[in-house]
């Protein structure tokens, strides 16, 4: 579903800790991480998106649907995309990488199971090895 509005709109809903958790959807996700990646370096943006991920599923009343290594996985797919390509908006970014506004796309590198770990969602998760003996 593409999002028409002004694209900072939804990164200053997210600072401000006013986005409607019902209406942040996968996609929104995605542009806020473009955008923090735009203004701020990796570990910054990381930590700034963390804050405010948990603060919207407190505000939904569900502070366990945070995932603290989807996040960071995200992110750093995010991160990886953008050096690789330059994209100067997000439009074009999500044009080049339709994988990023699919929620399975971390599945490529993990496990369903691992990535929905207790152990996921507290503390950043590396894939598991597969094949490797």
């Amino acid at each position: 579903m593409p999002n028409a509005e002004r694209p900072a709109a939804v990164l200053e809903r997210f600072v401000a800790q006013t986005q409607d958790p019902a209406t942040f959807h996968h996609e929104d996700h995605v542009r806020v991480a473009f955008e923090m990646l735009r203004h701020h370096p990796f570990l910054e943006a990381a930590m700034h998106y963390a804050a405010g991920l948990k603060a919207i599923a407190a505000r939904a009343g569900k502070p366990g649907l945070y995932n603290e290594t989807i996040t960071i996985a995200f992110l750093s797919l995010i991160a990886e995309r953008m050096a690789e390509g330059g994209y100067a908006d997000f439009e074009s970014l999500a044009a080049a990488s339709p994988d990023l506004l699919q929620r399975t796309c971390l599945e490529k590198w993990y496990a369903p199971e691992r990535l929905r770990s207790a152990i996921a969602r507290r503390i950043f998760v590396l894939p598991e090895t597969r094949g490797v003996g």
